[in-house]
Formats: structure tokens, C-alpha cells, sequence
């Protein structure tokens, strides 16, 4: 979906429009210098003739870019599949897995293995394309230059769902502990990710419009946090009235409450799927509201509000501890 800037209109001016078609053809135009006006026309013309060179120079970089970010895409796609195949064959030869349980145990840690690798993976090239949006915004590139960007951006985090979802299935319960995620971005965790309305409060500074879009945004998420807390819930009775039957000496009870428990951890995946379908839906609605540039600079404070959670995570796990108190030394007699 191609979005046009508001703000760019496309010149009248016939001189203009003369040394375009000349500079397309390979002849740059010299201008006459009759009087004033014919040299500002010509100055004008000599400077679109270079912001078009540099538009079509910027727009043939960002589709070989796009072209290797694919191939790239497509490369880690047939290393996942060959991993895959390889530990299918270990299992089979007997040398990983022995046991059913062995092989459930193998499976997630894998899964969670591989995710893990995929995220670091995926985060150092949106660090890439994020810094490479920036660059287009502060060098004012066209709007056909920024949307490919965009558009890039949009596919880089439609695939980290899809690794998402992969992963869910693997382990549901790794990828809402959101341990490959930093501890400080943990503390902002929302059923594995971030919560879509403060996406959208974030980008709201771009456009009001998104206000809207917030407030339905809240409302979806109160709705997935009420299924989740049945969820805990249940589980939580669940366990309970297996710990309370624990001295009644039926193993088929206790059995069953364990397999009850372990279908109701299984529906966090489900809730997952559908977190990450509305943090994906938010990014979208925000691409379709926006301008091309809007949209560019909303992706950006994205960015960057997840980048200073990260730094000011490491900065803490890095502190002096020296200079920490130690509550063994407050805390007296009284």
C-alpha cells in the first residue's frame, strides 16, 4: 500500500518540466541566464534535476537492500528447516531423545533454543533498518523512498511474530516469561509482548487520530487480561484440589487433575497468538491512519522507547553495587 504525502505537489512550472524530460533522456540543460527570473527558474530546475538523481539513487539502494534482506529471510528459513531435520534424525538414530518425556523435555528447550537465536538475530537487523529510516528521515528522502522502508520495517516485524508463534507452540509458558526480553523490559510485559495501546499512546504524538484507535486498543486488551486471570485462576483450583486429594490414595483423580492442569496452561498459547494478533493489527492500523512520513516517525519513537528500556536495563544490571544499600545494615533492633 503506497501512501502519498499531503505536502507534495507536483510542479507546474513548464521549465521545470522541460529539463526533466531532458535529464531522463541523459541531456542536462544549461540554463539561460536572460534575466532574474530566468536564472531562478534555472537554478529551480538544476536543483530538482539533483533531488530526482538523488530520490532515484536512494530508491535503486533501498530495493537491492530489500532483495538481500529477503535472500536473508530465506537463508535462515533453510537453516531452521535443516536444524530441524537433523534433530529429527537424532531422534530417530536414539541419540537425543529415549524417552517420551525426554522427547517432550528436548522439544521445548529446543524450541526456546532456537527462538532465543532467531530474536538476537532479528533485533540486530531492525537496529539496522531502524537506523537506516532515520537516516532517510533526516536527510528529507522521498516519500516513495521512505514507504519501501516502511514497508521493509512492517515485513521484519510480521516475521518476528510468525518466530513468535512458532516458539508458543514449542514452549507457550518461555515465551510469556519474556526471558529473552531484558528485566526492565519484563516489567512492561502483557501476555508475552508489548501492550498494543501504549504502542499506539507512544505514536499518538504523531497524529490524534490514533486516540481512538488507543481506546478500542484498551478494551480488547482488558478483555484478553480477564481471560488470562480465568485462566490462573482455574489452574490455581485445579492445584489445590489435587493437593487437597493428595492423602485420598486415587492416582486416577490426582491424574486427571494433571491432565486438566496441563490443558489449561496449553489455552495460554491460544491467548498468545492473539495478543501478538493485536499488537500486529495496532502496527497496522497505525501504517494505514498515518502519512508516509507520519508513519516513519511514529516508527521511530517506537523504536526508541524500546531502546531506552533496554539501556536503562543494562546500565542497572551494570551499576556500582558498592554504591547500593545494604538493608542488613539499615534495618536495627529496635
Amino acid at each position: 500500500m503506497v501512501y502519498a504525502s499531503p505536502g507534495t505537489d507536483a510542479s507546474t512550472d513548464p521549465d521545470i518540466d522541460k529539463n526533466i524530460r531532458m535529464f531522463e533522456q541523459g541531456h542536462l540543460p544549461n540554463p539561460i541566464a536572460s534575466d532574474s527570473s530566468d536564472k531562478s527558474k534555472g537554478k529551480l530546475g538544476q536543483k530538482t534535476l539533483r533531488r530526482l538523481a538523488q530520490n532515484r539513487e536512494a530508491a535503486r539502494k533501498s530495493r537491492l537492500r530489500k532483495k538481500a534482506y529477503v535472500q536473508q529471510l530465506e537463508n535462515s528459513r533453510l537453516k531452521l528447516n535443516q536444524l530441524e531435520q537433523e534433530l529429527q534424525h537424532a531422534r530417530q538414530q536414539g541419540i537425543i531423545i529415549s524417552t517420551s518425556d525426554d522427547q517432550c523435555r528436548s522439544t521445548s528447550e529446543n524450541g526456546a533454543l532456537i527462538f532465543n537465536m532467531e530474536y538476537t538475530r532479528w533485533l540486530g537487523e531492525q537496529n539496522k533498518l531502524i537506523n537506516e529510516l532515520r537516516a532517510a528521515v533526516h536527510s528529507h528522502a522521498g516519500d516513495d523512498d521512505l514507504q519501501s522502508i516502511v514497508n521493509t520495517i512492517m515485513v521484519h516485524n510480521e516475521e518476528f511474530f510468525r518466530l513468535k508463534g512458532v516458539a508458543a507452540k514449542a514452549d507457550a509458558l518461555h515465551v510469556l516469561s519474556g526471558t529473552w526480553r531484558t528485566p526492565l523490559e519484563r516489567c512492561f510485559l502483557w501476555l508475552g509482548g508489548f501492550r498494543p495501546s501504549e504502542l499506539l499512546k507512544v505514536s499518538s504524538s504523531s497524529q490524534a487520530r490514533l486516540c481512538n484507535r488507543q481506546q478500542s486498543s484498551q478494551e480488547a486488551e482488558e478483555a484478553l487480561s480477564q481471560r488470562m486471570e480465568i485462566i490462573q485462576h482455574s489452574l490455581a483450583e485445579t492445584i489445590a484440589s489435587q493437593l487437597g486429594r493428595a492423602g485420598a490414595g486415587s492416582s486416577g483423580n490426582a491424574a486427571d487433575h494433571t491432565a486438566a492442569a496441563l490443558r489449561k496452561i496449553g489455552t495460554m498459547e491460544s491467548l498468545l497468538q492473539q495478543a501478538d494478533d493485536l499488537r500486529l493489527q495496532s502496527l497496522q492500523q497505525m501504517q494505514r491512519v498515518l502519512t508516509t512520513r507520519q508513519s516513519a516517525r511514529a516508527l521511530l519513537l517506537v523504536s526508541d522507547y524500546f531502546s531506552r528500556l533496554r539501556a536503562l536495563s543494562s546500565l542497572w544490571i551494570s551499576r556500582p553495587h558498592s554504591k547500593c544499600v545494604d538493608i542488613d545494615t539499615v534495618v536495627t533492633d529496635p
